[in-house]
Protein backbone atom coordinates (compact mmCIF):
# COMPACT_ATOMS: atom_id res chain seq x y z
CA UNK A 1 0.00 0.00 0.00
CA UNK A 2 1.41 3.36 -1.05
CA UNK A 3 1.33 6.14 1.53
CA UNK A 4 -0.08 9.31 -0.08
CA UNK A 5 -0.38 12.70 1.60
CA UNK A 6 -2.09 15.61 -0.15
CA UNK A 7 -1.58 19.12 1.22
CA UNK A 8 -4.60 21.19 0.21
CA UNK A 9 -6.09 24.64 0.66
CA UNK A 10 -9.67 25.88 0.77
CA UNK A 11 -11.12 26.95 -2.61
CA UNK A 12 -8.29 25.29 -4.56
CA UNK A 13 -9.56 23.86 -7.85
CA UNK A 14 -6.45 21.73 -8.46
CA UNK A 15 -6.75 20.34 -4.92
CA UNK A 16 -10.34 19.31 -5.53
CA UNK A 17 -9.39 17.70 -8.85
CA UNK A 18 -6.52 15.79 -7.22
CA UNK A 19 -8.72 14.47 -4.41
CA UNK A 20 -11.48 13.53 -6.85
CA UNK A 21 -8.98 11.72 -9.08
CA UNK A 22 -7.46 9.76 -6.19
CA UNK A 23 -10.92 8.84 -4.89
CA UNK A 24 -12.04 7.69 -8.35
CA UNK A 25 -8.95 5.46 -8.55
CA UNK A 26 -9.81 3.93 -5.18
CA UNK A 27 -6.64 5.30 -3.56
CA UNK A 28 -6.41 5.89 0.16
CA UNK A 29 -4.79 9.21 0.99
CA UNK A 30 -4.36 11.55 3.90
CA UNK A 31 -5.40 15.17 3.39
CA UNK A 32 -3.81 18.00 5.31
CA UNK A 33 -5.59 21.32 4.74
CA UNK A 34 -3.02 24.07 5.30
CA UNK A 35 -5.77 26.63 5.95
CA UNK A 36 -6.81 24.51 8.95
CA UNK A 37 -3.22 23.47 9.81
CA UNK A 38 -1.05 26.53 9.07
CA UNK A 39 1.90 24.92 10.86
CA UNK A 40 2.64 23.07 7.59
CA UNK A 41 2.87 26.24 5.45
CA UNK A 42 6.46 27.13 6.41
CA UNK A 43 7.58 23.52 5.86
CA UNK A 44 6.12 23.47 2.34
CA UNK A 45 7.55 26.90 1.49
CA UNK A 46 11.01 25.84 2.73
CA UNK A 47 10.78 22.84 0.39
CA UNK A 48 10.16 25.28 -2.48
CA UNK A 49 6.44 24.83 -3.01
CA UNK A 50 4.40 27.88 -3.90
CA UNK A 51 1.07 26.29 -4.86
CA UNK A 52 -1.25 23.57 -3.69
CA UNK A 53 -1.86 20.77 -3.83
CA UNK A 54 1.46 19.34 -2.79
CA UNK A 55 1.39 15.57 -3.18
CA UNK A 56 3.82 13.32 -1.33
CA UNK A 57 3.89 9.67 -2.33
CA UNK A 58 6.22 7.13 -0.71
CA UNK A 59 9.14 6.33 -2.99
CA UNK A 60 8.58 9.26 -5.37
CA UNK A 61 9.57 12.91 -5.49
CA UNK A 62 6.85 15.16 -4.14
CA UNK A 63 5.17 17.48 -6.62
CA UNK A 64 2.64 20.28 -6.71
CA UNK A 65 -0.39 20.85 -8.89
CA UNK A 66 -2.86 18.43 -10.45
CA UNK A 67 -0.76 15.74 -12.17
CA UNK A 68 -2.98 12.81 -13.19
CA UNK A 69 -0.10 11.32 -15.23
CA UNK A 70 2.12 11.05 -12.14
CA UNK A 71 -0.75 9.86 -9.95
CA UNK A 72 -1.67 7.09 -12.42
CA UNK A 73 1.95 5.87 -12.57
CA UNK A 74 2.28 5.89 -8.80
CA UNK A 75 -0.97 4.00 -8.27
CA UNK A 76 -0.14 1.50 -11.03
CA UNK A 77 3.29 0.76 -9.56
CA UNK A 78 1.86 0.34 -6.04
CA UNK A 79 -0.80 -2.05 -7.37
CA UNK A 80 1.87 -4.12 -9.09
CA UNK A 81 4.01 -4.30 -5.93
Amino acid sequence: MTDITVYTKNDCVQCKMTKKFLTSMGADFREINIDQHPEFVAQLKEAGYRQTPVVKIDGLDAFSGFRPDVLKKALASSAAA
